[in-house]
Formats: C-alpha cells, sequence, structure tokens
C-alpha cells in the first residue's frame, strides 16, 4: 500500500518525448536503439508511482491545436489506441480531473485566456498515450487533464502554467506535471524529415536550458530558430516552467538520443523553494539609473505613465532619476502595446514634438493605451499581462526606390501629398521590402497608381 503524502500542488514535472516507436509493440526490436529513452521513461514511471499522485496532468503536442486558445479534455475519460501506428490494441483508459480542470478553465477566463472545453469523446492523441504507456505500468491509481498547446506566445503558455498549478494547490491535489514533446526533427540526412543544421544547434541549446531549469532561456529561444528546427515540444515545456514560477527548481538530463533523426530528451524537475528572482514574467516596476539598467528605465517609464493613466486618469511627472539622456536630448517614439501575443495599440510620432525622450514616451503611452482608433480604451483589468516595447526613432532619411530598404533593419515612410504611411522596422511576418512598402500604403490609404516617395529610419528598441 502506497502512503500519500500531505503536500499539495506540483510535487514532480517532467519533459518526456513521445515516439511511438519507443514501444515494443510498435518498435519490434528498434526501440532498441533507443534503450537509453526507454530506461528513462520508466525510472521516471517508478518515481511516479512512488510519489502516487492525485492527478497527472499533460501538456501535448498532438492534442487539437488552435490558433488562440487551449483544448482542455472535460469528458469523463479520455481513452485511445495506437491503431494510427497498426496498433490498435495499445491502449489507454484514464478517467478525468473534472473539479481541476473546471478550476482551470475559470482562472484562465479571468486572465483572458480562451480554453476550449471539449466534453465530448475525443480520442487521446499518442503524445498522451505514449507517456501514459509507461506510467500506467507503473502506477494507475490517479486522475488525468489532459491540455492542448495553441499559437500564442510561449510566455501565454507560461501563463497558463502558472494557473495549472494555483488551480491544483487550491483544490489541494497532489499533482505531477509531464510535458510532452519532441526536441529537434531535423538532425539526420536519412532521418524522416532530413537534416538542417539548427536542429543540432536548437537540441544543444535545449538539452542545456532545460537541465540547468534555466525558465528565463526558455522563454526568449529566437522564433526563427525553432522554426527551422522543427521542433514540437517548446510550447509545453514553457508551460510546464509556469508551474514553478517564482521557486527555485532542482532538474536533471535522465536521458537524450537523436537515433532516428529526432531528438527525444527526458528531464526530470523538482520544485524547491520560492526564489522571487524567479518571477519570469514579473513586470520591472522600478524606474532606476543603475548600470545596466537602461532598458528598464524606458519600459518602466510607459509601464508606469500607462498604469497611473488606466487606473487614476492623472498622466504621473517624470521620475528623478531617470537616465541624461532619456531628460537632455529629443527624439520622435513609438510605444506598442501588446496582449496573449496580439497587437493592443501602438502610436508614435516622427518628429520630436515633446521638450525630451522621456516626455515623448509619457504622450505616445497614453495613447497607445487610450487613443489607438483600432482598439478600445485599455483597463485596468488589462495591465497584469500587458507587453510593452518602446522604440526611439533615429532621423529619416529620402530613398529613391524599395531596394534601399531592408525591413528587419529600417522602418518605412510612404508619402503622398497630405498622405502617409509608416511601418516599424522587424516585424513579424514582414520580410520583403515589397510587402513593408504595400502595408504602409494600405494604412495611409495611398492606392497602388498615385504616386509617392519614400523614406527610411532606423530606431533603437527596448521591449
Amino acid at each position: 500500500m502506497i502512503s500519500k503524502k500531505t503536500e499539495f500542488g506540483i510535487l514532480k514535472a517532467y519533459a518526456v518525448p513521445h515516439p511511438p516507436i519507443v514501444l515494443p509493440e510498435i518498435g519490434r526490436g528498434e526501440e532498441r536503439k533507443i534503450e537509453a529513452t526507454s530506461n528513462a521513461l520508466k525510472q521516471i514511471s517508478r518515481e511516479i508511482a512512488g510519489l502516487a499522485p492525485d492527478t497527472i496532468i499533460l501538456s501535448s503536442p498532438h492534442a487539437p491545436l488552435y490558433r488562440d486558445a487551449f483544448f482542455l479534455s472535460f469528458s469523463k475519460l479520455d481513452q485511445g489506441d495506437l491503431g494510427a501506428f497498426g496498433c490498435p490494441f495499445v491502449k489507454e483508459e484514464v478517467y478525468n480531473d473534472l473539479d481541476l480542470a473546471e478550476a482551470i478553465l475559470q482562472k484562465a477566463e479571468q486572465q483572458n485566456i480562451m480554453i476550449v472545453p471539449n466534453s465530448k469523446p475525443n480520442k487521446a492523441d499518442h503524445g498522451s498515450l505514449v507517456p501514459l504507456r509507461f506510467i500506467c505500468k507503473e502506477y494507475k491509481d490517479f486522475k488525468f487533464v489532459r491540455i492542448g498547446l495553441s499559437l500564442l506566445d510561449g510566455k501565454t503558455h507560461y501563463r497558463l502554467g502558472q494557473i495549472i498549478a494555483k488551480a491544483a494547490e487550491e483544490l489541494k491535489r497532489r499533482a505531477v506535471f509531464i510535458a510532452s514533446g519532441d526536441l529537434s526533427h531535423v538532425l539526420k540526412k536519412d532521418g524522416p524529415y532530413g537534416f538542417r543544421p539548427e536542429g543540432p544547434q536548437f537540441d544543444q541549446m535545449m538539452t542545456d536550458i532545460l537541465s540547468r531549469a534555466a525558465f528565463d532561456e526558455l522563454l526568449n529561444i529566437p522564433k526563427k530558430l525553432t522554426e527551422s528546427a522543427a521542433q514540437c515540444g517548446l510550447y509545453s515545456f514553457q508551460m510546464m516552467a509556469g508551474a514553478f514560477d517564482g521557486r527555485d527548481v532542482e532538474s536533471e538530463l535522465l536521458s537524450y538520443e537523436g537515433t532516428f533523426g529526432v531528438g527525444y530528451a527526458v528531464v526530470r524537475f523538482v520544485p524547491q523553494g520560492e526564489n522571487p528572482e524567479r518571477n519570469f514574467l514579473e513586470p520591472q516596476r522600478t524606474i532606476s539609473n543603475r548600470e545596466g539598467s537602461m532598458e528598464d528605465s524606458y519600459i518602466s517609464l510607459a509601464r508606469h505613465t500607462i498604469e497611473e493613466y488606466v487606473n487614476k486618469g492623472i498622466q504621473p511627472g517624470l521620475p528623478e532619476n531617470l537616465p541624461g539622456e532619456m531628460i537632455q536630448k529629443r527624439a520622435a517614439t513609438f510605444v506598442s502595446l501588446h496582449r496573449n501575443g496580439q497587437l493592443r495599440g501602438c502610436i508614435g510620432t516622427l518628429a520630436p514634438c515633446r521638450n525630451s525622450v522621456a516626455s515623448e514616451i509619457q504622450y505616445n503611452a497614453i495613447a497607445a493605451a487610450t487613443k489607438d482608433p483600432r482598439f478600445r480604451p485599455l483597463q485596468p483589468d488589462e495591465l497584469e499581462d500587458l507587453e510593452i516595447s518602446v522604440d526611439v526613432l533615429l532621423p529619416a532619411e529620402k530613398i529613391n526606390s524599395p531596394e534601399e530598404l531592408d525591413p528587419k533593419k529600417y522602418g518605412v515612410i510612404v508619402t503622398s501629398g497630405y498622405k502617409r504611411g509608416v511601418l516599424l522596422p522587424n516585424l513579424e511576418g514582414i520580410d520583403t521590402a515589397e510587402k513593408q512598402v504595400a502595408i504602409a500604403c494600405d494604412k495611409a490609404g495611398i492606392r497602388e497608381n498615385e504616386n509617392y516617395y519614400l523614406e527610411r529610419f532606423e530606431v533603437i528598441r527596448y521591449e
């Protein structure tokens, strides 16, 4: 008889792969080529049995996927088989923890994170079934929560992890979090997806970050690298990391293999004491002049201004300890706001209109929050997860053609008579000068047959 301890919340978490070939019924001998992965999955299954958790929470990249929402299973049972891999007799059935699922749903709604509760029978995916197969051989006295990923950004997945941990703690669940996900799929020329140099680079970076529980770095992996590496686990790992926000974490890489051209890592995470320095989404709210805090000063000024204006209806005075360049220099600025990966406001100037960079930031921060005609004014309950960037514009210069543009380096100004359109540089999805000019023209209402002239500019971006 296994005795259950009294601590509540997420007791341990594991990042695991989900290769069906690791199961003997499917591998038929090939599973021996990834024996380290198999042994690590067996090891963590025994550890979970020793913990005897009430609930196992599993995030899977192969659950139903939505662009701007998360799948959450609300059926009484989760069941499925691996018939798609020629083995319909390899199957599992688990009861869901519907009370915990409901608590997660309610808390997510309070933070404007959309969850799609699916109460219809939904066949469990192989990203869930493969780790479940190992766990259920050692331990079955648990309820289950299966959650999918989304196309929202990593920070939103991390926030959902925070919500999951809070819900488990409040409901006094002793829970284990399984973050299912493979690493790169492009590790070998003779692998199923071929080879790209970004594949091994991504796997080396990920195994290093996970083995150190460096969750701040986990949130800042370049998107270009993740796309080129053809991976499926990052969002799952980021969600799991959020469950340990504000705590020290001991982690250990139990195995890594890339035998078949796909990276398989098994990593254990054990929470320790509280550590406020590991609140990786906590906004910087103080404005200081210490060395290395220049970026904090720009963002903190914009954030403080927005919070005071939205909450109290006043524009605060300028702090006394701002860096000299913010007080003594004049420059045009743009302030951009995002929530849940979506634009929430953007206002700026092409020439300085105030007597300092700091005053310019304050004016545009309030305008972005309350006067962007595309959005309703920002509400107090939207402040907590508001992402802010500040662009300080360098002087613009006229150019003769789009060939002199680089959308990653230069912003563009398109002018035709009184009509003027502006687009900042280095925006997601804008990778050609032609697209950059076309969008700027569209914003200004400049038609294709109208004459216009171009200017380009660079920015110093703080985010």
